[in-house]
């Protein structure tokens, strides 16, 4: 399946150049739309199914942990320093989360719900005075 990568397209159709798309200023409907509208112009609608873009997810995410392979954590730290290994990460995380937003578009699952109502499902099975300062998963606290 092609990879998503997004070059020069908005909602509004605001040149890039002029007005960057960053987090501060970028909404999930935004990157919703920029990237259906990806989508549909190479006609790639017919691939993204549920299954393909799990799958997908789960072919970048791989991808992605393959940069940290046999690396402890102070050698990691230190490569993020390198621009080279920051862009490959860059790149991998925006494939994975293009795919994510992806599969909420043709399911219709609204993101910011959804992460709302983990975050409160997550409250209750680790409440704080448990689970503070504590990797253990909730059937152990």
């Amino acid at each position: 399946m092609p990879e998503c990568i997004i070059v020069k397209s908005t909602t509004s159709e605001v040149n890039r150049e002029k007005m960057p798309l960053s987090d501060r200023n970028t909404t999930l409907s935004q990157l919703k739309e920029i990237l259906e509208k990806f989508r549909d112009e190479r006609e790639w609608k017919q691939f993204h199914t549920p299954k393909n873009l799990a799958e997908a997810i789960s072919i970048e995410a791989g991808e992605l942990l393959e940069n940290f392979l046999w690396k402890k954590d102070p050698e990691i730290e230190n490569s993020f320093k390198d621009p080279t290994f920051r862009e490959k990460i860059k790149h991998e995380l925006a494939d994975i989360l293009c795919f994510c937003i992806n599969l909420a578009n043709v399911t219709g699952i609204d993101i910011a719900s959804a992460v709302i109502d983990k975050i409160e499902h997550n409250r209750k099975k680790y409440p704080v005075e448990k689970a503070k300062g504590s990797a253990k998963k909730y059937t152990a606290l």
